[in-house]
């Protein structure tokens, strides 16, 4: 059994915090200039350079990418043959969340109720914390921040076993076509389908943090993202809503078994700040 003392798992979501925000993936960045070759529009080829520009100077001063640094989203895998030394697992990642948003200068957007008072809690806890215990002894953090103009455009579905993947597609475009600019795209699109209300919601999110442009390893499913991109680029929205045909840099789709009178279908828009680091312990 290895010991963890979850001191270092404070400073290992302080570090995530600041660098997810000040560095944007390198799949990413890799797609943004991939798409600014394709573009035809001026408009929206200028708008792709500026987003690029912006990343870059983001990364050169160290500081946020987007002033709308999101909910730490954190999704933990812990080893089975971890013990946990010095105190509660959650309230380190908390303690850690607290810390990089207060170092790191980035802005706190969590309020303690989200209809009544909505006071800001401060310090952008707590943290949305997604645990699954695996084999091993190591400790799997990824930090995803969630900004609040992607994550409102996103949607629940439970559609019919009837309606088919003819369903899931106009469902898809119906979405993207109403979230419309606000989303900031070029947006990524994580869609889940199967499981429960809850589970289609979390394997949408999880698909975000695919390599983008990594199809999934069902052909039939792989050959579904490469529909709907194609369709997606086709409504015309382009980048920042200005139109042109990069409206999404990828689609991800993930699925789960579902009961045989339900076919749930959420998606979860991505801005085109598509943060996320990891880290193993």
């Amino acid at each position: 059994m290895r010991e963890i003392h979850v001191e270092l798992i404070s400073k290992t979501v302080e570090r995530l915090c600041i660098e997810s925000n000040y560095y944007l993936p390198q799949d990413v960045k890799k797609a943004l200039q991939d798409a600014l070759e394709k573009e035809e529009s001026p408009l929206a080829k200028e708008i792709i350079e500026d987003i690029i520009k912006n990343q870059e100077i983001a990364r050169t001063n160290n500081v946020p990418i987007c002033q709308d640094t999101g909910l730490a989203v954190i999704f933990l895998e812990l080893g089975q043959e971890v013990r946990l030394t010095g105190g509660d697992l959650n309230e380190a990642i908390d303690e850690g969340v607290r810390r990089g948003y207060k170092n790191g200068y980035l802005r706190k957007s969590a309020v303690d109720d989200p209809f009544m008072v909505r006071k800001n809690t401060g310090d952008n806890t707590p943290a949305i914390i997604h645990t699954k215990i695996v084999p091993g002894d190591k400790v799997k953090l990824i930090l995803a921040p969630k900004g609040g103009g992607s994550e409102n455009m996103s949607a629940l579905a439970m559609l019919k076993p009837s309606d088919g993947v003819k369903g899931i597609k106009q469902f898809v475009l119906d979405t993207v076509d109403k979230a419309g600019s606000n989303p900031c795209p070029p947006i990524i699109v994580g869609i889940g389908v199967g499981g429960t209300i809850e589970k289609t919601t979390l394997i949408a999110k999880q698909a975000l943090l695919r390599t983008v442009g990594e199809h999934n390893s069902n052909p039939d499913i792989a050959k579904l993202e490469e529909e709907l991109l194609e369709e997606i680029n086709k409504l015309g929205i382009g980048p920042q809503g200005f139109g042109g045909r990069t409206t999404a840099l990828a689609v991800h789709i993930e699925t789960f078994p579902a009961h045989i009178a339900s076919m749930p279908v959420t998606i979860n828009i991505q801005c085109h700040v598509a943060r996320h680091q990891e880290a193993i312990i």
